[in-house]
């Protein structure tokens, strides 16, 4: 019984510690804008994108002919994945790649005033390539990507979080 308070004050302690230097978990962040137009645009990325929005509360609007107001329009400059050969072994085969997913994006007041200049954003993850291996390394491509397109998305909702439109 002596061991189970103790370990109930430790957990107290903690506690009142952890609390009281301002230590939180992180929050889904309070969005200012409450509809966005986005891009027809189905790319994983867009995909992902859409579902965190929708997730988080935010109308998406994605058909151009519909009137609907918004309070803002995601315009999509660049949405891309690259692979990229970055080292070879002295026979010349290929034994490693940098893949790159680079998204490219603004937001615009459906007014036309820029809420975020033209931003650019690039996650890159080196992988290494054996032909013996080839199916494990192409499931491995893909979870890269998909990882590094999470992050992007991420990325993307702390920015529009941000946005305090006046």
């Amino acid at each position: 019984m002596g061991s189970a308070r103790r370990n109930l004050l430790v957990l107290a302690a903690a506690a009142a510690v952890g609390g009281g230097c301002g230590f939180r978990l992180r929050q889904a962040p309070d969005f200012a804008l409450r509809s966005l137009r986005l891009p027809v645009s189905n790319t994983p990325l867009m995909q992902e994108l859409r579902l965190n929005l929708a997730g988080a509360g935010i109308r998406v609007v994605t058909d151009p002919t519909d009137s609907a107001t918004v309070d803002g329009v995601l315009e999509i400059l660049v949405d891309q994945r690259e692979k990229v050969v970055v080292g070879l072994s002295t026979a010349g085969q290929v034994r490693e790649f940098q893949l790159r997913v680079r998204l490219k994006f603004r937001l615009r007041s459906t007014q036309g005033q820029d809420l975020i200049d033209e931003t650019e954003l690039l996650q890159q993850r080196d992988i290494s390539f054996s032909e013996t291996a080839a199916l494990a390394k192409e499931a491995e491509e893909i979870l890269l990507y998909r990882s590094m397109q999470t992050d992007l998305v991420q990325q993307v909702m702390r920015r529009l979080a941000a946005v305090r439109p006046g």
